[in-house]
């Protein structure tokens, strides 16, 4: 079959389908952009040069369902870590507002088959880091509550009780009350998000959990060896838990070449006064000015479909699914520059014998029914313990 016909098989299968992708920054992209002013960065019109995302680029890459990170940095740190995430979550409910004709909010798992139905992107929400809560329960369930459906326990910063796969450990995985804050993630129905954690903090919150978890935008360590990706005995914990890992994009987390030439890049932009996740206009110059004199390398489609195919094999196919992590990282891989490049992984997918029913749960069903599935567990929890009030 030619490239040009895979191609079309591939978005007439996102037609039926479509992408429930598990990791969106493009609330904080539009933070550090234009602070929130929707006019500015309309995304009803074509953003490109400025942003990954808008809504001619999600409908072209068959997009269904977007989970927006309601991210905020791991150096903000108590009321304002909370605050801000408040803001993120805000900036959420303005976009759905903006483009009621394309959005729609998503709670549950009939929300976003629901959407499906009207042709709508489903809308939902994640927190990314333990960070955002406080050390506070009650401010979990308050997330929960306008919305938030996963949080990332860490984000690259070790917190007061959880290790971060990127920042010296303190807890040896989860501490005792890290174990209560998954127990009550388990009671409400909020999904645990593992990307970014510690192989230990994995591997504890597995054994703590009692409903599915998911990491929203990981990929298979043993393809590209960073610690921000999951490791061959954790994916093979999926099974048992109903979980889903769902793959990430971002070129120095999948293709092993990036790792140093990121390292080498990050330490730049270091030196010249911005912080290393920096995306705005003056650090994006820098990083061509490097890469001008270092040359990048370059991941495709085939780089994430080598983590598919892997991650499928160890964990299977009903336990994977797509994080591609856009407006949260500098670089994108060629063919998935941005949210209209989807139909280019399942075109290298189809291309390497993918079935149709297996590339569905990729796309979209592994997500929803591990939704439905947190939702059915809570509902057992809520009916036999009421909220904790375990603190620090």
């Amino acid at each position: 079959m030619s490239a040009a016909d895979l191609l079309g098989q591939a978005r007439e299968l996102l037609a039926a389908h479509p992408v429930v992708d598990g990791h969106n920054d493009l609330p904080w992209a539009l933070r550090e952009q234009v602070r929130y002013d929707l006019d500015r960065r309309d995304i009803a019109a074509d953003q490109s040069g400025r942003l990954h995302t808008d809504i001619p680029r999600l409908r072209a890459g068959g997009v269904g369902a977007q989970f927006w990170s309601v991210y905020v940095r791991s150096d903000y740190a108590g009321d304002q870590a909370v605050s801000a995430t408040l803001e993120q979550i805000d900036a959420v409910g303005q976009l759905i507002a903006r483009y009621p004709g394309t959005l729609r909010l998503a709670l549950t798992a009939d929300d976003m088959e629901a959407a499906r139905a009207e042709g709508r992107i489903a809308s939902l929400m994640g927190a990314e880091g333990g960070h955002s809560i406080n050390n506070s329960l009650a401010t979990l369930r308050a997330l929960h509550r306008l919305g938030v459906r996963y949080m990332t326990l860490t984000h690259n910063d070790t917190i007061d009780w959880a290790d971060s796969a990127t920042d010296e450990p303190r807890h040896g995985g989860l501490s005792d009350f890290g174990r209560e804050v998954v127990r009550e993630m388990n009671r409400v129905g909020m999904l645990v998000d593992l990307s970014h954690v510690a192989a230990t903090t994995m591997r504890d919150a597995l054994a703590v959990s009692v409903a599915p978890v998911i990491f929203s935008h990981s990929s298979a360590r043993a393809v590209c060896d960073h610690p921000r990706n999951v490791p061959d005995d954790v994916l093979e914990l999926l099974p048992a838990n109903g979980g889903v890992a769902m793959a990430t994009f971002v070129p120095k987390f999948v293709l092993q070449a990036a790792v140093d030439w990121t390292l080498a890049a990050d330490e730049n932009l270091r030196a010249h006064g911005f912080h290393h996740l920096d995306t705005t206009s003056e650090a994006m110059a820098l990083h061509r000015a490097f890469e001008e004199t270092h040359p990048r390398p370059i991941a495709t489609p085939a780089t994430v479909a080598d983590h598919l195919d892997h991650m499928r094999e160890v964990a299977g196919v009903d336990h994977i699914g797509i994080g591609g992590d856009y407006d949260g990282t500098a670089f994108t891989p060629a063919g998935l520059d941005d949210v209209s490049g989807y139909p280019n992984l399942i075109a290298e997918l189809l291309s390497r014998g993918w079935s149709t029913p297996d590339l569905a749960k990729l796309t979209w069903s592994n997500a929803v029914r591990v939704l439905r599935d947190a939702q059915d567990v809570a509902r057992e929890l809520s009916a036999t313990r009421g909220p904790s009030n375990a603190h620090l």
